[in-house]
This record gives C-alpha cells, sequence and structure tokens, in this order.
C-alpha cells in the first residue's frame, strides 16, 4: 500500500490518495476541495480511483466529493448516518465559510463499525469514533500500521468538540477505547498537519495526559 498526502482548501485539510501497489486501485479520502489539483495528483500517480472515502460532514473534508464521483464514477462510502444533518447542510457551511456553493450530498452507503472496505489489496477497518461528530469514522490499514483518523486526533492536540452533537468526553473516549489500542507503533494521518504515531501521542499529547 501506498498513499499521498495532499492538502486542500484554506483549511489545509490533508485529502489522502491511498492505493493498492499491486492493482493501482485507489481511493481518494475526504477530497474537500480543489479538485482539480486532486485530479492531477492522481494522474502524476498513475493509479485508477475506485471509491471516495469520507471520515466526516465537515464541508473542509467532502467539498469535492460529489464532483470527484462523478468524474470518476465511483461510489462514495461515509461517514455514519449520524453525520446526515452535516451533509445536508453542506449549503449553509459553504455560506459560513465563503466557499463556492456545495450542494447537500448523500454517499452512496453510510458506514457502519465493523465494516470492512477493500481498495485492489488493501483492506480497511472502518471504526466509529463519535466525539468531533456523532457519525465521524477512522480508516485503519492493520497490515500497514496505518490509520487515516479525520478530526478525532491531531499530532499535539484532538479534536473541536464544540460543534454541534460535538461531545468532549465522546472524543477521548474514542481515542482511549478505539485508536489507543490499535498499537503505539500504528501511524495515523490527520484531517490538518503533520503524521504522528499514536505512541508518540499516548505519551506526549497534553489532551490524553
Amino acid at each position: 500500500m501506498k498513499y499521498r498526502i495532499i492538502p486542500v482548501t484554506a483549511f489545509s485539510q490533508n485529502c489522502t490518495l491511498l492505493w493498492c501497489e499491486t492493482t493501482r486501485q485507489a481511493a481518494l479520502v475526504d477530497p474537500g476541495g480543489d479538485s482539480e489539483k486532486l485530479k492531477s495528483a492522481v494522474n502524476d500517480s498513475g493509479v485508477q480511483v475506485s471509491q471516495i472515502l469520507l471520515t466526516h460532514g465537515h464541508l473542509d473534508h467532502v467539498g469535492a466529493a460529489a464532483e470527484l464521483a462523478l468524474h470518476y464514477q465511483v461510489p462514495i462510502y461515509g461517514p455514519g448516518k449520524q453525520d446526515d444533518f452535516w451533509l445536508a447542510g453542506l449549503p449553509a457551511q459553504s455560506q459560513l465559510f465563503g466557499f463556492s456553493d456545495c450542494p447537500p450530498l448523500t454517499p452512496t452507503r453510510w458506514l457502519v463499525e465493523g465494516d470492512e472496505l477493500q481498495i485492489g489489496e488493501v483492506r480497511l477497518q472502518v471504526l466509529h469514533a463519535p466525539g468531533h461528530t456523532p457519525g465521524h469514522m477512522v480508516f485503519f490499514a492493520r497490515e500497514a500500521g496505518l490509520a487515516l483518523v479525520g478530526d478525532v486526533l491531531f499530532n499535539g492536540g484532538v479534536g473541536r468538540s464544540d460543534f454541534p452533537q460535538g461531545n468532549h468526553q465522546t472524543l477521548i473516549a474514542s481515542i482511549r477505547n478505539k485508536l489507543l489500542p490499535l498499537g503505539d507503533e500504528v501511524m495515523f494521518i490527520p484531517g490538518h498537519g503533520p503524521m504522528s504515531s499514536f505512541g508518540h501521542e499516548r505519551i506526549t499529547n497534553p489532551f490524553l495526559q
């Protein structure tokens, strides 16, 4: 498995292009905007996008999903149905943050805890990790020791919980009960900022002490 992190939007959101080296099948995870930049990255990588994955319903993570799904003729998987109100409210989100108008979005399939996704020969486990949003999902490639955690956990920080249906205690419980048990050696790609490992955050992250 290989990956490439492509920051998009004014929020420098980490969209990840993830692919199977054997089949060259790929997924775009959280394509929040800058669709032409993402298309160029796909072309440069010589891969074939087979699906789009969403961790949660915030605009900077989903803004280009519908356009790219139409362009590549692929399904959109995720987030959890609890984030339906965020996706239905995308026009209001785009007005609030000064983005170009983003219509409401309904994914091809909502995800739930225990789902498994396949990208070529790469398998991703789906974990439900609420707190930042109620339907937030995390994608875990166990064999590669890599997790894509959206806005749950950051290098030195945690996700905001002051949005509608956010909850700080729930967020910390998601990190402690769902993410850290995956293993100290597991690296993760957050929704913003540099990568880290669960072990490093367990020891140094002030929100987890």
